[in-house]
């Protein structure tokens, strides 16, 4: 292959890539109003152009990828219909390629590995079979040959997993620290993350830990529904819920509709701090409210 054959053959790949990544950039670009001109290029051309242009739409793309917080591209990918699983390649081979990788690119390459995995591996996968062999098989769809993970990594990020699944409420796992050490061990081991054994051992780690987190965070959200409920048919129509940064008097009804729109938004981001603290301490109000409506009606029927 000559070397303007070999040209010719990656401006095609890359006005492809171009192509197919540009309508989920531009609906992520509307969702979060980052300030960016829509791109002609891409917006009126179909066939593979010129080098010229080719460049224009990938330095377009960079942008955006230099303007996207690793947050905004989480909650964005897992509610938007776009992110099918050859988007999410598509997203992965890209930054996978960035010569120069930055702790945003770690993170976001990290959450990517993630979703792929999730989107590939079957969907009633049991914890026990998600092990580094099973992810590295998994993986090597996009990583190539992964090689062995080494113990330095394996073994810490194991320990942390098992202190997080002992772990009966949200308020637990919050307490303990535990995905702060786990980010502190993905900081730690530097830019040898980038290396494909150690991407396995952090996605088996992220993959598990978000099923951990949503199973121990619909805990509480099913548990503040079924206090909700309770309270009601015990005629308690408001709460003091001044703890969880609600109202002296919030209304049940209201407390119910939040906790059904934080099904969504945990869902897609499971490290928010503020809002993760709010339901932990809005379970301790609606259990406390439970205990003095309990306490209130056992007195008066003792009268």
């Amino acid at each position: 292959m000559s070397p303007t054959e070999s040209i010719l053959i990656q401006l095609a790949s890359d006005w492809r890539e171009a192509l197919l990544l540009y309508p989920l950039y531009s609906a992520l670009s509307r969702e979060f109003v980052i300030e960016v001109q829509p791109c002609a290029v891409l917006e009126t051309i179909t066939d593979v152009p010129d080098r010229e242009t080719v460049e224009e739409a990938s330095e377009w793309l960079a942008l955006l990828d230099g303007r996207t917080q690793v947050h905004q591209l989480r909650q964005f990918l897992q509610t938007t219909s776009l992110a099918n699983e050859q988007m999410v390649r598509a997203l992965l081979d890209r930054h996978l390629r960035k010569p120069i990788k930055t702790d945003a690119d770690r993170d976001k390459i990290d959450f990517l590995l993630v979703q792929f995995f999730s989107l590939t591996a079957p969907s009633q996968l049991h914890d026990a079979n998600v092990g580094l062999d099973y992810v590295s098989h998994i993986l090597e769809q996009v990583l190539g040959p992964t090689g062995e993970v080494p113990a330095e990594v394996s073994g810490p990020l194991e320990a942390v997993l098992e202190e997080a699944r002992s772990c009966r409420r949200l308020s637990e796992l919050l307490q303990s620290e535990i995905l702060e050490r786990g980010r502190a061990t993905k900081a730690q081991v530097g830019q040898k993350y980038f290396q494909p054994a150690y991407m396995v051992a952090f996605t088996r780690f992220s993959f598990l830990m978000r099923r951990v987190f949503f199973r121990l965070m619909h805990g509480d959200l099913n548990a503040i529904l079924d206090g909700l409920q309770a309270l009601e048919q015990m005629g308690v129509t408001t709460l003091d819920c001044r703890s969880a940064q609600f109202s002296r008097q919030e209304p049940t009804g209201r407390l119910r509709m939040i906790c059904q729109s934080w099904k969504v938004m945990f869902h897609a981001e499971y490290s928010s701090g503020q809002p993760l603290r709010m339901l932990v301490d809005l379970r301790v109000a609606v259990e406390t409210a439970q205990s003095d409506a309990a306490g209130k009606a056992a007195a008066a029927g003792a009268e």
